[in-house]
């Protein structure tokens, strides 16, 4: 179906993740205003499994990142993140709601499409300080994990810059290397190079690559780079109004898809690529 892609998966021999989920949404709906985003979705994510999230956009894949890492409340169902619920159940909201989120969550980050660095910070300083502020680490050891993560992205000689000295994919390795150094058992990637310019997605996707082979967690990605999804996960999900029409290895959904809807989509993106 898929010719222009090569789907032969080198990232781990295309090993099932065993266990238990490290993360789980029974029943989920959400709605903004009169506009439902998600239709009871149902979706697991399992320790060191990596899942790319693929569809139109507006059929609620940020919604999913969104609401794994506790941004978002749904408006009906459950979800567990590492065996523990991460809103209260039965659907009144409580007081100490937020409190419980914010300690389940602990184990996801997140990098989202922009940067989100602080300005006044330098790189260093970006990485450093969620290390030192959240996990309680002192300076020095803190210090010394931000400059072995920025090195591994690539950034050794850019520590002492600041956002604005930086190229947008030098801010997008800051914003990673920030994400990866809270240690979470589970990375969310929403659409990480929509923002850049083509020639540099290509080398942020290889420093996706070689982080998340590095360090043993769990990966859901956002991303309309289909080539990458197909060497990069374990599963592909495919997302349209709201609803999961397709689930399954890369060879599966995206050389024979089961449903037309993923059959037009790829179609659409194999044209524009073509052009």
């Amino acid at each position: 179906m898929l010719k222009l892609l090569d789907l032969q998966n080198d990232a781990r021999s295309q090993a099932a993740p065993s266990s238990e989920p490290i993360a789980e949404m029974r029943g989920i709906t959400k709605s903004y205003g009169a506009r439902r985003v998600l239709d009871n979705v149902g979706l697991q994510l399992r320790p060191a499994e990596r899942v790319a999230l693929i569809g139109p956009s507006g059929s609620g894949k940020t919604t999913i990142l969104r609401l794994l890492i506790g941004l978002d409340r749904p408006d009906a169902g459950d979800i567990e993140i590492a065996g523990r619920p991460l809103w209260p159940k039965g659907g009144k909201r409580k007081p100490g709601d937020e409190r419980q989120a914010r300690e389940v969550r602990q184990c996801v980050g997140m990098v989202f499409q922009q940067f989100n660095l602080f300005p006044h910070m330098t790189a260093l300083e970006n990485v450093r300080e969620p290390i030192r502020h959240v996990l309680g680490e002192p300076i020095r050891v803190a210090n010394e994990r931000a400059e072995e993560l920025l090195t591994q992205v690539g950034l050794r000689k850019h520590l002492d810059q600041r956002p604005a000295q930086l190229s947008g994919g030098q801010q997008q390795r800051v914003a990673i290397a920030r994400a990866i150094g809270l240690r979470p058992r589970i990375m969310l990637f929403d659409e990480i190079t929509s923002a850049l310019d083509p020639e540099v997605v290509g080398e942020v996707l290889q420093v996706v690559r070689k982080l998340t082979d590095d360090h043993d967690m769990a990966i859901m990605m956002v991303t309309h780079e289909i080539s990458f999804a197909a060497a990069f996960a374990d599963r592909i999900l495919m997302f349209d109004s709201g609803s999961i029409v397709e689930d399954g290895p890369p060879q599966q959904v995206l050389k024979e898809p089961a449903h037309q809807r993923t059959r037009q989509f790829l179609r659409a993106i194999i044209d524009r690529e073509g052009r």
